[in-house]
Order: C-alpha cells, then structure tokens, then sequence
C-alpha cells in the first residue's frame, strides 16, 4: 500500500469568535492511500489545538510514520485494514491522525464496492441528514441578518456561540429574526463556569432553546449545570474525557470523527452512548471536505436506528474561495450517491 501526505490550508470568510479564541483559518492533512489494485482512497486529519487537540506538527509527524508502515501492509482480505490501522496505532497512537487514515480505507471499500460508505455500514441507512445553521456575528443586527437568512434557506435550527459578548442581545435579536419555530442551540466552548453557566442559560432559556452545548469543561461541572436549569445540556469537548461516554451527565453527545479516531471507533462510541439513553449527533470541528463526508455518511448510518438531532456539518460554506461539494438543500444535506466518500480529493 502507498500511502501519500500533502497538506492544505482553507481560510473562513470571517473569523469565527468562540469563547477559546478566534479562529480564521483551518490547516488540513490529506492523505492518499493506494493499492496494487489501483484503486485509490482519501482522508484528512484537521486539528485544532485551541479546541482540544494536538497540534498540525504532531498530526504530520505521526502521519509521516505511517508511510513505512502502510507500505509494508497487505493490499487484501478481509482483515487488512483493520491490521494497518492496529500497526499504525502500534507507532503512535493519535486520533486525529488515525483518523485520517481510517477515512481512506473506508473511502477505498467503498470505491471498491460500488457504494457510500454508509450502505457498506447498512442498508437502511438515510439519504439525507438534517443541519443547523451556525451563526458567526458577535453583534445583534448581524446575527439578526443571518438568522433570517438562514430561514429563508430552509434552515430549523440555528446555532450561535455564547460567552464571546453580549449573548443576551444577541439571542433576543436571533429569536426574533428566525420566528418561534426555529431550534436554537447555543454553544458555550466550557467557556463557563458552573455558576456562570447556571446564571446564563437562567437568563437566556425563554428565549426558547433545545440545548446547550459544553455550558462548562468537565464531568462533575456539566453534570451540576444539567441538574440545575431547564434546558437541555449537550457535552462535546468534555466528551472526549476518560468514561464520558458512558456517564449519563447530558441529554445529547456531540461526536466528532477525528476526535474518535476514525468512522468505525465513531459508530462504537455512538452505541454505548445510545445505551445511556442520552442522544448522539455528529458535528464538524470547521473540517475539510472529506472531514465534513466522512460524518456525513456515519450519520446517515447512524439515522438507521433512530432520527439524530441537527447535525452540525453545514460548515463548508463557511470558507472562501471553497466549492462546497455537500452543500445544504433545506436544512439538510444530501447524502452523495457517488462511492465511497462521497467527495474527490482536493
């Protein structure tokens, strides 16, 4: 197997303003694995450090020490790729970059197959996956602006980051721009403490929310804050703590792929938090487009044993000069008819 690395840098059409920082551009790895069959599969690891990763140097390191061992990996059976992947792990075990390999061999099943990668998962899968819209103005009128916007795309569910200014004002002018039907989500970054976390969603719940997304960072903080207000409470950055998946501190969990190390690893932590009884969704963390494919057809799998909420995988519009390739139709995006993926190399 051969298995090539090249990296690429996309730039946001605006900064996005999260409670961690500012973000204006987004560094991608993209690999490319290859076999004797000539059938080719890709994938992409997209960290950022400021959220809850390693840093684009780490990522590439352990990608370049996967070249040797991918070149020495079997082209067939039914167990290749999963010991590529276990020999990969053996040399440096990080996500993000496991990740991006794991999306190649999936995208090369499918290329091989004839099929998305979410029919190689299951035949029942679903053919389009709902989004949220994500609203980036730190001010009222632009937030007003785009939530109308939104609406008028076909969007239900908005989601704006809170703890970046006048959150109050800006939700009010959210609310009123979208109408009472709209889902409104809101999405914190633990930039909160529990007391803080408790006052804020306090003052902002009869604005009508669905939830709150990381109100603060960590089990026992988000817990509290879920006993304590009338909204319901979703962890992300805190899902990727030891025991997470399994302690029922929320009602939903934001899964991330490259957070989990790969669809499969995905698909797994999916189940055992399904068996809390707490809610899954996946979500973009401002990924590339293979990134945004890969969630796209684990959730369109995953819809198979039940609706998910809004997925946030409506973020490649969010970049210049990018062609969207999963562009959304009416709040939701078509799942690609094409193998694999869904999406060429880029």
């Amino acid at each position: 197997m051969k298995l090539e690395l090249r990296r690429r840098t996309l730039h946001l059409t605006e900064p996005i303003v999260t409670s961690y920082g500012e973000i204006a551009q987004r560094e991608l790895a993209i690999v490319t694995l290859s076999g004797e069959d000539g059938v080719t599969g890709h994938g992409e690891a997209a960290p950022l450090p400021a959220y809850d990763g390693p840093d684009m140097d780490r990522v590439w390191s352990a990608l370049e020490s996967y070249v040797a061992v991918a070149a020495a990996a079997e082209d067939s059976g039914p167990m290749a790729g999963v010991q590529m992947i276990e020999a990969c792990r053996a040399v440096e075990d990080l996500p993000e970059a496991i990740a991006a390999l794991d999306m190649a061999l999936w995208d090369r099943a499918g290329q091989r197959a004839g099929k998305p990668v979410a029919a190689l998962i299951t035949e029942a899968h679903a053919t389009r996956v709902p989004v949220n819209a994500t609203l980036t103005a730190v001010d009222r009128a632009g937030a007003a602006e785009q939530a109308a916007r939104a609406v008028a795309d076909g969007f239900d569910c908005l989601k704006v980051k809170v703890g970046v200014g006048d959150d109050a004002g800006r939700i009010a002018a959210v609310r009123a721009a979208a109408g009472q039907d709209a889902l409104l989500r809101l999405d914190a970054n633990g930039g909160w403490d529990v007391e803080q976390a408790v006052h804020a969603i306090e003052a902002l719940a009869p604005a009508g929310l669905e939830l709150v997304e990381e109100p603060c960072h960590g089990l026992t903080a988000v817990r509290e804050v879920r006993e304590r207000v009338p909204v319901r409470v979703a962890i992300d950055e805190t899902a990727g703590e030891p025991g997470a998946l399994a302690a029922g501190v929320a009602d939903a969990v934001c899964l991330k792929v490259s957070r989990c190390g790969g669809i499969g690893p995905l698909l797994a932590a999916a189940a055992l938090v399904r068996a809390t009884g707490a809610e899954i969704y996946l979500a973009s963390t401002l990924d590339g487009p293979l990134g945004v494919a890969a969630a796209l057809q684990a959730a369109a799998a995953l819809a198979s044993r039940g609706p998910l909420p809004h997925c946030g995988l409506a973020t490649l519009g969010l970049f210049e000069d990018l062609e969207d390739p999963l562009a959304p139709r009416e709040g939701a995006i078509e799942l690609p008819s094409a193998p694999g993926l869904g999406v060429a190399g880029f």
